[in-house]
């Protein structure tokens, strides 16, 4: 079945066609470990997981490259400000490299509690020096670099398509107007390829780098641009030229688009044949930013008592390229939803999960590999287990056949032993007397004030079944 993805390259839907037959080479921007991911973060890794899930359920076989940042994102995409881990070591009181390994720890934790398969290589870019070294180099010798007192920076003016992938108008672009300038910079859209430490400053992470000064030969330490080491590391990975790149949509003017320059100006070619990004998670007052201090960690979600699975399931229920609010009323219909389900599943449980529905199955297929509609699929998913032809066999193969792509730990679910207190057991008997005295005005009731106690109830076929809510 064909595959279609909007390519933010052209702007438009095309069919995917990998590189080399049914292997596809996939690269994800990933964290800066200068803090904890918040859930605004985390929706382009719900994403780029979901995508690699449709990817194999299709029969690709995917290498997937996430990228950890660990140096080189400076706190402006001006290149100028302090290098974030810097910035982490002065707050915390601790040296950059503890700093990156302790907020790396904490973002692949939350990784592992939203379901995402770890990806086949997670490079750091401290790791890669010598790699980011080296490509500095050949952009420099094919003449797309020049030196300036603080750094070597990237001549967009030599790429004549410059910001193709962000339709940026480059001759509307004025010094100052979308950063601002660094002296010694010649083109406002110039970035830095490799930063010189400060002088009369001993940062944590810097690296010497050969440099021709003057017509002499000297050593300088310094340490890599941001966009770089993506560069650098995709290339190790994925060769010169991959199928898919994926991020935020934040990374489209500037990261991605210097991405693809230097890519360009090393070997001649772009990076990925598609470049696929998601859309904000915004708030009441607009997206979420680290840098306000205004951000709600999935940490934070779990200690208000939501299942990671929750958020997640509120993430698939949009499609990936529009914008979500996220509001604690949404979240919370997510967790009903995900708690609806949960009892369906243990309702219709079963030994057997040979018996996949082919029709619902093509159906599925369907919505997902038009450019991953992950809400089209929740309804095919609801349709077929509220369809009353299907035995309960039937309807747990074929979730859980779905479950591969959702990645909602749908298999892990088991019943739980709950305590009830007699008050509440009180008024489940009660209720059971009202049903079938067939008094629904009263068994409704009764169902409200078993919820206000935070009991849920779910009537099966085998009677009724009581959950925590």
């Amino acid at each position: 079945m064909v595959m279609r993805f909007y390519n933010t390259l052209g702007r438009k839907l095309e069919e995917f066609k990998p590189i080399k037959d049914k292997e596809v080479g996939m690269y994800t921007c990933g964290p800066t470990v200068y803090y904890y991911p918040h859930i605004g973060n985390l929706r382009a890794y719900v994403f780029a997981d979901t995508l690699k899930r449709a990817l194999t359920y299709n029969g690709f076989k995917v290498k997937h490259v996430m990228n950890i940042t660990d140096v080189g994102h400076l706190t402006s995409d001006a290149d100028t400000g302090e290098d974030k881990m810097e910035a982490a070591k002065k707050r915390e009181r601790k040296s950059a490299w503890e700093i990156a390994k302790f907020y790396e720890n904490a973002f692949l934790e939350d990784l592992n509690h939203l379901n995402l398969i770890k990806p086949d290589v997670l490079p750091r870019a401290t790791e890669h020096i010598r790699e980011q070294i080296d490509l500095v180099k050949e952009i420099e010798k094919n003449g797309f670099a020049y030196q300036t007192e603080d750094g070597i920076y990237f001549d967009t003016s030599k790429i004549p398509d410059y910001g193709k992938l962000a339709l940026l108008k480059i001759e509307d672009l004025k010094a100052g107007a979308r950063i601002e300038m660094v002296e010694g910079k010649r083109n406002p859209t110039d970035f830095a390829l490799w930063k010189f430490s400060p002088k009369n400053e001993k940062r944590d992470m810097e690296w010497e780098f050969d440099l021709e000064k003057d017509g002499e030969k000297i050593k300088i330490m310094g340490f890599p641009g941001w966009h770089i080491e993506c560069s650098a590391m995709s290339m190790k990975y994925l060769g010169k030229t991959f199928d898919i790149h994926t991020g935020g949509v934040d990374h489209i003017p500037i990261h991605h688009t210097n991405e693809i320059a230097q890519s360009e100006a090393a070997k001649g070619v772009g990076p990925a044949h598609f470049w696929m990004h998601n859309e904000f998670l915004i708030m009441k007052d607009g997206k979420m930013s680290k840098s306000k201090g205004e951000i709600v960690t999935l940490q934070d979600l779990m200690k208000k008592g939501y299942d990671p699975m929750d958020y997640k399931y509120l993430l698939l229920a949009s499609h990936y390229r529009k914008q979500l609010s996220f509001t604690f009323e949404a979240l919370d219909n997510a967790k009903n939803t995900m708690q609806r389900l949960r009892n369906i599943v243990l309702e219709i449980k079963s030994e057997d999960t040979s018996k996949v529905n082919e029709e619902y199955k093509k159906k599925f297929l369907e919505a997902i590999n038009d450019d991953l509609g992950t809400p089209e699929a929740l309804a095919v998913m609801w349709e077929m287990l509220r369809d009353s032809n299907l035995t309960n066999e039937e309807k747990y193969s074929t979730l859980l056949d779905f479950d591969k792509v959702l990645g909602l730990r749908l298999k892990e679910i088991k019943e739980e032993k709950v305590e009830v207190p007699d008050e509440v057991m009180k008024l489940v008997n009660e209720r059971e007397d009202a049903r079938a005295n067939k008094d629904w005005a009263k068994a409704d009731e009764l169902r409200g004030k078993i919820k206000e106690f935070g009991y849920q109830l779910n009537d099966t076929a085998d009677g009724v079944k009581i959950s925590k809510e």
